[in-house]
């Protein structure tokens, strides 16, 4: 790429219908944190970094490294707030990027109280557009725990390809391997 990454410009902040998706900002950990006390037990089984109820000072810690690192355009998590009630309700972003190849990852959680509205659906379809248009995307793709049929489901809804799973791939918290689905989008193929 001959543009310095860091030179990169795009929107930290857009919208969908019901959700205002933004970069993380200072002074968020106390609200993600809250989300992740609610929801930990739904978010031990597939994420590895909820294994542990962190302080509101680690949440508030771990927001301004992901905010270094979105500047620096190397992760770009975002959160997601309510457009009615300006609550929190879960996270998302593009992960794993190769700029070279315009290639990301995306990554989702939601808050228990929000889970079932369709919210997720919404900022994945609405983060996968923002991939395409802002950050020009030649490939997005969705990667879950084989077992996650909810992740699984949400990739399918959006038109998203079961490339494969990858078998045996990980180990979970307890030590049994564990498969991975690999979903994905490509230009020229479902966009």
């Amino acid at each position: 790429m001959s543009k310095s990454i860091i030179l990169l410009d795009f929107p930290e902040e857009f919208e969908s219908e019901r959700l205002i998706i933004r970069s993380p900002q200072w002074g968020d950990g106390a609200a993600v944190n809250a989300a992740i006390r609610e929801s930990l037990d739904e978010l031990r089984s597939w994420m590895p970094w909820a294994q542990q109820m962190p302080t509101i000072e680690e949440s508030e810690e771990n927001v301004r490294w992901a905010r270094l690192k979105f500047m620096e355009r190397k992760d770009l998590r975002l959160h997601l707030f309510s457009k009615e009630t300006g609550g929190f309700i879960g996270g998302s972003g593009l992960h794993r990027i190769d700029w070279e190849s315009r290639k990301f990852e995306i990554g989702y959680w939601i808050r228990t109280s929000q889970s079932g509205k369709g919210l997720m659906t919404e900022a994945v379809q609405r983060i996968t557009h923002f991939a395409i248009e802002s950050l020009l995307a030649n490939r997005i793709e969705i990667r879950c725990d084989s077992m996650n049929a909810r992740s699984a489901r949400l990739a399918e809804r959006l038109g998203f390809t079961l490339e494969g799973i990858l078998r045996n791939e990980k180990l979970d918290e307890s030590g049994a391997l564990r498969s991975s689905m690999v979903f994905a989008k490509v230009r020229g193929y479902e966009f």
